[in-house]
């Protein structure tokens, strides 16, 4: 194919992708009401109530959520579109490799989304109790589904982390000796990567996901021992 045919492939299989995202979004707005009741359901007791301040603020709100849930549902499609595009330039041993990464990549995400969840309450509790004497809290919509969509999405992406160090193992560009001879700037990156990705200066959710990162790390780390020595 020549350069032309490429993009021309390439072009289409974006309006797949983006048809497929707007039909998972509609989806989503529909379904925004009680996945936004979901999200109030990590509201500490008693601190249940959200304000709304300006007059589209509910709508701004559903639109997110909806393409939140539209990238969400359409993922499949997405995954299959990328895979599609890339295997003509793939090997044999390549493509038999992407699949179980792709695979691995999406359970993980999907179980650090649940544990971004678990944490949230927990980092609530601290930041609302900092809260000073004399001063009402009140939560505005926007900014908890903000906070909450961002601290869950952290916890997603660091959950990426163990498969990208694998693929860069099975490609030949890392190995255990490099990894474990480095592990204090590994520790520094991921302490960094922590307090970047959690919103609101949230000691708490930094710390747990600075935990869990280098957990993830160590996991990894003797996996690719077995691989790459």
């Amino acid at each position: 194919m020549s350069l032309l045919e490429h993009l021309e492939e390439l072009r289409g299989r974006i309006i797949v992708i983006a048809v497929s995202i707007v039909l998972g979004g509609i989806a989503g707005f529909f379904l925004s009401e009680q996945i936004i009741a979901i999200l109030r359901a990590a509201l500490p007791e008693g601190q249940d109530t959200l304000i709304q301040i300006s007059v589209g603020e509910s709508l701004a709100v559903r639109l997110r959520v909806a393409l939140y849930v539209g990238v969400a549902i359409s993922m499949p499609v997405i995954l299959y579109q990328v895979w599609r595009f890339v295997t003509p330039g793939l090997t044999r041993r390549e493509r038999r490799l992407i699949w179980p990464m792709l695979v691995g990549a999406s359970v993980l995400f999907a179980i650090g989304i649940g544990l971004g969840y678990f944490v949230i309450p927990y980092a609530l509790d601290f930041l609302l109790g900092l809260a000073l004497p004399g001063v009402e809290t009140q939560l505005r919509l926007s900014e908890y589904v903000s906070f909450v969509s961002t601290v869950m999405l952290a916890f997603g992406l660091a959950f990426q982390f163990p498969v990208l160090l694998l693929l860069l193992a099975r490609v030949g560009i890392l190995n255990y000796r490099f990894l474990s001879s480095r592990r204090r700037w590994a520790i520094l990156a991921i302490v960094l990567f922590a307090i970047v990705a959690t919103p609101g200066g949230d000691p708490l959710s930094s710390m747990v996901l600075s935990f869990v990162m280098y957990a993830l790390f160590e996991a990894t780390l003797q996996l690719i021992r077995k691989i790459r020595p």
